[in-house]
């Protein structure tokens, strides 16, 4: 008998089975060229053109991860970001026309994953697609593997079992890539760790191209968990502070 697993939205899939990506832009060219990209490399693909079309796609196909275009007819991105999130969690790709930290931190405040900034190669975007894809795969593993107690630095839990973090006992809610970030930074408190091993590390991606990705994400995470929690060492990377022992 084939062997089965859960997907991330609880659906059984078998070994190999193509998973959905939803690619939401309304320039034809460049909803023509993701879509091909991402079909040869092996994803099912739908598409939509504005922010209304998109919400009921996703509703309608339930697709494993979004790629998603900021600027769109009928309501923007992050409105759509919101909707389909409200709805169940799903990875989102933000893509943006604009190099605009704004932007980029509003964006994974309302949900979204990651981001990249037009015009981009089809290589970075596929890549990024199976990184994000992989996260959840790890995230699913690692919520049903027991690990012993809960994380305490200080004022700072983290537990890892039902991925929550608390500062001063109340909740904070993070992104999966912000939860994954934090462990990774607190794996070893106090030591600096670089833009490029943070890359590695969460993203599993290795090209230089994306410390913006981590800088934009580091602030979000501070804007959550406190500033003075996250140090930065110029040129360098950053580090988790915790209270000396």
């Amino acid at each position: 008998m084939e062997q089965t697993h859960t997907t991330h939205n609880g659906v059984a899939a078998t070994p190999g089975a193509q998973r959905r990506v939803l690619v939401v832009e309304d320039d034809p060219t460049i909803v023509d060229a993701i879509a091909a990209r991402l079909r040869a490399e092996g994803f099912q693909v739908q598409t939509a053109t504005d922010g209304p079309a998109a919400v009921d796609a996703a509703q309608a196909w339930q697709p494993d991860l979004m790629v998603l275009d900021i600027m769109l007819p009928g309501f923007d991105g992050l409105e759509v970001c919101r909707r389909v999130q409200a709805q169940r969690p799903v990875p989102v790709l933000m893509l943006t026309a604009r190099d605009d930290e704004t932007d980029m931190l509003v964006g994974l405040g309302v949900g979204a994953d990651d981001y990249m900034t037009k015009p981009f190669s089809m290589r970075e975007l596929a890549a990024r697609v199976h990184v994000l894809l992989r996260r959840v795969e790890r995230a699913t593993i690692a919520a049903s593997t027991p690990r012993s107690g809960i994380l305490r630095l200080g004022e700072l839990e983290i537990d890892h079992a039902q991925r929550r973090v608390r500062v001063r006992n109340d909740d904070v809610h993070l992104t999966p890539t912000e939860f994954d970030l934090l462990v990774c930074l607190a794996n070893t408190p106090r030591a600096v760790l670089s833009r490029e091993q943070l890359l590695a590390e969460v993203w599993d991606w290795a090209d230089a191209s994306g410390t913006r990705t981590v800088d934009s994400h580091i602030k979000a995470l501070r804007r959550k968990i406190g500033a003075e929690r996250i140090r930065t060492v110029h040129g360098v990377g950053y580090a988790l502070e915790t209270p000396a022992p």
